[in-house]
């Protein structure tokens, strides 16, 4: 938890404004961590970007608007993953519930309005009943969430959803993970924007590589 907490206080700083990274300058040690062991990917042939997240995480949760542009724009040969953290307790619940919405195919539809609910509106959203009753308000069905929060293939997504985490030794979110080789936060990169171009580097650098 130190950790995390320490990895949350940098990127504070990172998001109050850190020098701009620049391309020639961008190298592994520095912006990123090249992982010892690589991750495969879930879409072989696809350069994969994953962001390893947090429903509670304020940083998450200020990277959104300058993440989502970004997303949306991706070529065809890049698949970009989003995969929640869970270092236990509201980490987990809040996991289960993104595993959840994903398995229904409603992630897209309120991604952000669960964000919003938590970081705007100051609820917890810690207990399925309270996430049910909140989602109901965004048009999913309550008994269909309840039912696949509970299921067994959600549960495997998590552990799943853990392991991956373990494999890209992460210690705090927001963290993206290019083609399951190179790690990188908002602390290392410098800022948001900064973030997003060691990400577009490492992806240029990943097709040449092909």
């Amino acid at each position: 938890m130190r950790n995390l907490i320490l990895s949350a206080v940098l990127a504070g700083a990172s998001l109050l404004g850190m020098g701009a990274v620049q391309a020639d300058d961008i190298e592994a040690g520095k912006q990123y961590v090249e992982l010892s062991s690589p991750v495969p990917v879930s879409v072989p042939g696809k350069i994969e970007v994953v962001e390893l997240f947090w429903y509670g995480c304020p940083h998450c949760y200020q990277f959104e608007p300058t993440l989502n542009p970004w997303t949306e724009k991706l070529p065809e040969d890049v698949n970009f993953v989003r995969i929640p953290a869970m270092f236990g307790g509201l980490w987990n619940v809040h996991g289960q519930l993104f595993i959840t919405l994903e398995s229904m195919k409603v992630e897209h539809q309120v991604h952000k309005a669960v964000f919003d609910a938590i970081h705007k509106d100051g609820k917890k959203l810690a207990t399925p009943e309270e996430m049910a009753e909140f989602l109901a308000t965004q048009g999913v069905d309550k008994d269909a969430f309840l039912k696949a929060y509970n299921s067994f293939a959600v549960k495997g997504q998590m552990e799943k959803a853990k392991k991956l985490a373990m494999a890209y030794q992460i210690t705090g979110v927001p963290t993206l993970v290019v083609n399951g080789k190179y790690r990188f936060d908002i602390s290392s990169s410098g800022g948001p924007e900064q973030t997003l171009k060691v990400a577009e580097h490492l992806i240029e650098k990943e097709r040449a590589a092909k």
